[in-house]
């Protein structure tokens, strides 16, 4: 058996993890030219812009809330936008460091994430349009390349150059 009593690394608690509660912190749906587009018979043109922010409420509590925002043109004309802030309160108790970091990163907003792409798909066809069924998200893959540029800020600080001038 391990001796933990000297080692750092060993907590005497194990991560515990709950979902308080699920919700929508802000939602929007615009449309216009309505007439216009519905007579149009293109393939539209889909963007989409995805972030997530945390922050701690109380011990061990934190608020995640995943933004994603959906502008669909159709001829260079927008045919729609649509927002959706959905949040959740989750309970992390034992968690630490680069593990805190990661579930709040990347874990809850992957718990989020049905959520708001049925609000999007919903709001889309009450819009009168076709429904708009966002695909998976790699919630890992996005984590990680804003943890190495994170990284590369806290780098660039550590070590400041002059970068604009020619030497």
């Amino acid at each position: 058996m391990e001796d933990t009593t000297n080692n750092p690394n060993v907590t005497d608690t194990p991560e515990q993890f709950a979902i308080q509660t699920i919700y929508i912190k802000d939602v929007s749906f615009e449309t216009t030219s309505a007439f216009e587009i519905y007579r149009k018979q293109v393939k539209p043109i889909i963007a989409s812009e995805m972030n997530y922010r945390s922050k701690a409420l109380d011990k061990d509590i934190y608020e995640v809330v995943l933004n994603i925002t959906v502008t669909v043109k159709i001829e260079e004309q927008t045919a729609f936008i649509v927002e959706v802030h959905q949040a959740g309160i989750f309970m992390l108790r034992g968690f630490t460091g680069e593990r805190l970091a990661y579930t709040l990163g990347s874990y809850c907003p992957n718990i989020l994430f049905p959520y708001a792409r049925e609000i999007i798909s919903d709001l889309v066809v009450r819009g009168g349009f076709q429904p708009l069924i966002l695909g998976p998200i790699n919630f890992d893959a996005m984590y990680a390349q804003q943890a190495r540029a994170q990284q590369q800020v806290q780098a660039d600080k550590a070590n400041p150059t002059n970068s604009g001038e020619i030497h």
